[in-house]
């Protein structure tokens, strides 16, 4: 019988298929600490982790048994991908489960942005509120343009969501868009440099790559409108953090919602002091219906690899 280790305490029911064929070693609650995952890996035969779980390449050496690692989460830049390459370890995610949800937290964002609802909430739990006619006041979203850096599954969603609220949709991707699916949704391809020209609200849904690692920094925010607000649910480390700081203490921009960060779970004191910024701590995908799918899929790819069909590898 195969051995999984997994590296954090979810919810029991997604685990109760496929699991007559596998041992799975998980904490009680909570999740494993480096120390112990390091002291448990070397019997173990798999590896679910999640997005916010360091693997590094010291622990995947440890791994002498390991022959999978199942990222429960569309993004694996927590993994050292080239070491498990190296190693021989395959490496897979789980992509699909995560669209929805993810582009639903994002126009809660741009909603929020526009009208200062949350703004609004502590204001009236502070009993500071101000209740005349031209007092909080917010933005309109219908009509305006909505830039999407990344056009893939939850660009896509979050386009097909803007364009219900009446939003004139333009993107930026590494590949241009076939006309019917620019036609479906109704978007225009742009350079990065016009997009963050023209756009209103800016959403990225890029991965974390190499390439766009400060994707956006203290050119690409200096060419934006004094009105436009910048969204968040990617990888933090896609934002250079302190230009963005910047940008906001300077009005360069009019806003930021974040749900993920450059160094992650550390945010700067100087973003948590300001008041145009909206945070939450990487909940893009914290639904129990969305955790459960995930770590399904996370378990289902252990299982078929073992079953010799290995399902949305990273690494092939």
């Amino acid at each position: 019988m195969k051995r999984v280790l997994v590296a954090h305490a979810l919810f029991p029911e997604s685990f109760s298929a496929g699991t007559n064929k596998i041992e799975i070693i998980k904490p009680q609650k909570g999740a494993f600490s480096s120390e112990e995952l390091a002291s448990l890996i070397p019997t173990c035969d798999a590896f679910i982790s999640m997005f916010n779980t360091p693997v590094p390449a010291h622990l995947l050496e440890l791994g002498k048994k390991l022959e999978v690692i199942s990222n429960v989460g569309v993004g694996y830049n927590n993994i050292d991908v080239d070491a498990a390459t190296r190693l021989g370890i395959t490496v897979c995610n789980t992509p699909d489960v995560v669209t929805e949800p993810t582009a639903e937290l994002t126009i809660a964002f741009l909603l929020d942005l526009a009208r200062g609802i949350t703004r609004s909430h502590v204001i009236m739990q502070q009993n500071q509120e101000r209740w005349g006619v031209l007092e909080n006041i917010g933005t309109s979203v219908y009509g305006k343009t909505l830039g999407i850096v990344g056009f893939g599954r939850i660009g896509k969603a979050v386009a097909k969501r803007a364009l219900a609220l009446g939003m004139r949709i333009v993107y930026y991707s590494r590949t241009k868009q076939a006309e019917t699916v620019q036609k479906e949704y109704q978007a225009t391809y742009v350079s990065l440099n016009e997009l963050m020209q023209t756009a209103d609200f800016i959403s990225l849904h890029t991965p974390l790559t190499p390439q766009t690692h400060h994707l956006i920094g203290q050119k690409e925010l200096a060419l934006c409108k004094p009105t436009a607000y910048l969204i968040n649910t990617a990888r933090g480390a896609v934002i250079h953090e302190e230009s963005l700081i910047q940008a906001l203490q300077q009005g360069a921009i009019a806003g930021a919602a974040l749900d993920v960060y450059e160094y992650e779970p550390q945010v700067p004191a100087a973003m948590r002091s300001l008041p145009n910024v909206l945070m939450v701590p990487h909940i893009g995908t914290a639904t129990r219906e969305t955790r459960n799918a995930m770590a399904a899929m996370a378990l289902e790819n252990v299982v078929e690899y073992f079953n010799g069909n290995p399902l949305r590898v990273v690494n092939p």
